[in-house]
């Protein structure tokens, strides 16, 4: 039996969220003595593959071929399915985003595995197995039993963390058996983004909202940004107007994400932003009015107006930045 962790391969790069579930992995296999697995899709270098080692992953299923660069869940999740009985895995874990959400339950139906999303820390307990989970939008945590013989989770990013463990890896070729078209879809033309820090990825997110007024005002955040290294978001209405990217909206209709440090400036705290930023290790909130809802979730809050805290904090941690 084995440990199998869906690695998701981001243009034949491997990004921060599957080497936390390699060591997600490998601190399950501690306790159960098993074997952690890997399933990489797509075409990737060798020396990429070879980092995951690193975190604790003994052995590397690469279903390298071309034809599956192109991500087509009802194809990856039937290789997950194979990838799964090839290495009699008991335990299957996907990352928290949008792959693993698409994936996760798919593949659960198909070998009528538990699933629990969301998952917090390592289960409770393995027999009976019990995990807890984020629910109520990240207000409470909750204890889920799972009965089946195989188990499906997806553990949320920054849950965990990142915890060296050097193993020796192999990495061997996996041929699925494919039963329909790859895809039946041409892609014409694809445009990536490739400024700036992606908000996955990212330690500290500075996010705005409608309290900054303009979206020309947006300029002060992203000097915050740059003085601590953090990426940039916004809260739905600036999005919607236009002000930032629609890939920089975050909350419940937009990107989950988990940072170290979340800033929320001029952002009000409706539940369904908080729904998407409940992750974060730590919430800072500046905003004018002292009764707005952000300050009841925040772990900090500074009560005053953004366009004069905002510069004054970009100097500060520049200058301390300087002084390191």
């Amino acid at each position: 039996m084995s440990i199998l962790v869906y690695i998701r391969n981001v243009g034949g790069t491997i990004k921060k969220q599957s080497l936390e579930l390699c060591s997600y992995a490998k601190a399950m296999s501690d306790k159960l003595n098993l074997q952690v697995v890997g399933l990489v899709i797509g075409e990737i270098d060798q020396a990429e593959l070879e980092t995951l080692g690193k975190y604790g992953m003994s052995k590397i299923l690469l279903a390298g071929d071309a034809q599956y660069n192109k991500r087509v869940n009802r194809v990856y999740t039937q290789i997950a399915e194979q990838a799964v009985n090839a290495t009699n895995a008991s335990y299957i874990l996907f990352p928290d985003n949008n792959q693993g959400k698409a994936i996760a339950p798919r593949l659960s139906v198909r070998l009528k595995a538990g699933f629990v999303p969301q998952v917090m820390d390592l289960p409770e307990s393995y027999d009976p197995f019990i995990v807890s989970k984020r629910a109520f939008t990240g207000k409470a945590l909750a204890s889920v039993q799972v009965k089946t013989e195989r188990k499906i989770m997806t553990p949320m990013l920054n849950s965990f963390g990142l915890r060296e463990a050097p193993v020796d890896l192999k990495i061997e070729t996996f041929a699925p058996q494919i039963d329909e078209p790859v895809s039946r879809l041409e892609i014409i033309d694809k445009q990536t983004n490739t400024e700036g820090i992606n908000l996955a990825d990212a330690d500290i997110v500075v996010s705005g909202g409608r309290g900054l007024k303009a979206a020309e005002n947006f300029a002060l955040l992203e000097e915050l940004a740059q003085s601590i290294g953090a990426a940039t978001a916004c809260s739905r209405p600036v999005a919607d107007d236009g002000w930032r990217p629609a890939d920089e909206h975050v909350g419940q209709t937009g990107k989950s994400i988990a940072p170290n440090i979340y800033f929320a400036v001029g952002i009000s705290g409706a539940i369904q932003h908080v729904a998407g930023v409940s992750g974060s290790k730590c919430i800072v909130a500046i905003n004018s009015d002292a009764d707005a809802p952000i300050f009841e979730v925040a772990d900090y809050g500074l009560v005053g107006d953004a366009f004069k805290i905002v510069p004054e904090l970009s100097a500060l941690f520049r200058q301390f930045m300087a002084d390191k």
